[in-house]
């Protein structure tokens, strides 16, 4: 399929029409969030840089930033309010994991299980730093989405790169100046707070961008494969709805 089969249309003209992909999208976005949560965001690594030397880090950095790529192709491709239900979803999905650990870990275990300081240790996390994260992920979602889908419109849908760098530089930027205040203020010293907080936020941006490329093969593919690049001219950009 050509790009001048694909069709050039308004979010408001979409109505209940169908999409191939977006289900797919979708789940990917809520995998790649939860995972990220679960599996990276316990860890602390370790690297030796050149001409850095030993750099610590949240393991978690190198795929949660992967939900904002994510987040680019839906409102590139299918406009605010689908991605804004697949930000409602991820958010949901957070609440629920963070319930069902608390409960789990809480559960008194059998005599004969030794995994529950492990357990404890990979899922028991603070509640603090779990509603932190939600928080500061339902916001930096939105101020993404709602960055891409403007830009879009005044760009007239040219230089994708300008758009997916410059919303992630203002959602990583919302992200990071809620999660780390909420998270660990009182906890760190407010340097190292600061500190952390614009050091992370600008290796999200640097791995946005390297990822640019990703990005525009995804967004191409799914345009040409769905017919239609939506434009969100007349779009209410409520964060508060999760209908179309």
């Amino acid at each position: 399929m050509s790009d001048a089969t694909i069709e050039k249309i308004d979010a408001s003209a979409l109505g209940g029409r169908r999409m191939r992909y977006f289900d797919f999208v979708m789940v990917a976005f809520v995998v790649i969030l939860l995972l990220s949560n679960v599996i990276g965001a316990g860890k602390v690594a370790n690297v030796d840089l050149p001409l850095i030397g030993a750099y610590a880090f949240g393991a978690g950095i190198l795929f949660f930033p992967l939900s904002y790529v994510i987040g680019d192709v839906l409102t590139e491709v299918y406009g605010y309010a689908r991605a804004r239900r697949c930000i409602w979803a991820g958010f949901v999905a957070m609440l629920f994991m963070a319930l069902m650990a608390t409960i789990v870990v809480a559960m008194p275990p059998d005599a004969s299980w030794t995994g529950q300081a492990a357990y404890e240790q990979v899922f028991g996390q603070v509640p603090r730093i779990v509603f932190a994260s939600i928080i500061a992920f339902w916001a930096g979602e939105f101020v993404n989405s709602y960055v891409m889908a403007r830009m879009k419109v005044w760009t007239d849908g040219k230089y994708l790169w300008t758009r997916t760098i410059g919303s992630t530089v203002f959602g990583q930027g919302v992200d990071s100046l809620l999660f780390y205040p909420l998270a660990f203020w009182g906890v760190w010293t407010n340097e190292l707070v600061v500190t952390v907080m614009i050091t992370n936020w600008l290796l999200k941006v640097a791995w946005e961008a390297l990822l640019t490329p990703v990005t525009y093969i995804v967004v191409g593919w799914l345009k040409r494969h769905e017919g239609l690049d939506v434009y969100d001219a007349h779009t209410g950009f409520t964060p508060f709805k999760t209908t179309v």
